[in-house]
């Protein structure tokens, strides 16, 4: 349990972060920038890691993962365009952080982690922080949503199988070569997807459209992720 002055302490680098990291660069939407100052960063950081909890940039979480610069995060929400009508698939829970964010925009959350240990911790966060509009799944992101998972209609396909759901928005928050064919597969047509798209190392913010003429693709900036590991990403 935090101690009253701990709280004040925290809300107020959660202020200062919105106003000095996001105000003062390219973070304009109001909405983002009501849930960056809503959300609290601390309860996904690691103690050893608390007096950074607002530092401008990524902190380790363990199990060679990190939660992502505030910055970005706030970043890759704006530019997904959520809204009270959004269901929205994540690939990498990770901490939970950039989920929690997304909840408090969205109708509706999936989100995929293949690290089990952070995907458990994740879901126990936001249960103590009353956020019931996720849901969570342990397994290869790269593949999308699992088929089996979806609420289906009664239409059929030409194969006899069940139309799988398709999804508003898509957000990848770990580094990978291409966007992942099962995931643009799950993308509605109108849909937005953002991604880190590249090399090892270093990667460039990707907004991507889906429409009826094919995909629409803008670059947003320099960024750099760890490895999106799966059959449709990165091999260990």
């Amino acid at each position: 349990m935090q101690q009253a002055n701990e709280k004040d302490k925290f809300a107020a680098e959660r202020q200062a972060m919105v106003r000095v990291q996001l105000k003062k660069r390219d973070i304009t939407d109001p909405a983002v920038l009501r849930v960056m100052a809503d959300v609290p960063r601390e309860k996904f950081i690691p103690a050893e890691c608390l007096d950074g909890a607002y530092f401008d940039g990524p902190l380790p979480i363990g199990c060679g993962q990190t939660i992502s610069q505030p910055y970005i995060v706030a970043l890759m929400t704006q530019e997904l365009k959520v809204d009270k009508n959004s269901e929205v698939l994540e690939i990498g829970t990770g901490s939970g952080y950039q989920t929690a964010i997304l909840a408090k925009l969205a109708k509706e959350v999936y989100t995929i982690e293949r690290i089990e240990h952070l995907a458990l911790n994740a879901q126990r966060i936001l249960a103590e922080m009353n956020i019931t509009n996720v849901k969570f799944h342990t397994g290869d992101g790269t593949i999308g949503w699992p088929f089996d998972s979806f609420d289906f209609t009664q239409d059929k396909s030409a194969q006899g199988r069940p139309e799988q759901r398709q999804f508003d928005r898509i957000i990848i928050t770990a580094a990978t070569p291409q966007m992942p064919k099962p995931l643009l597969e799950q993308l509605k047509t109108g849909g937005i997807a953002v991604v880190p798209l590249g090399a090892d190392y270093v990667q460039e913010l990707v907004v991507i459209e889906k429409t009826v003429d094919g995909l629409k693709t803008k670059s947003v900036c320099g960024c750099r992720f760890v490895k999106l590991i799966g059959k449709f990403g990165y091999s260990e």
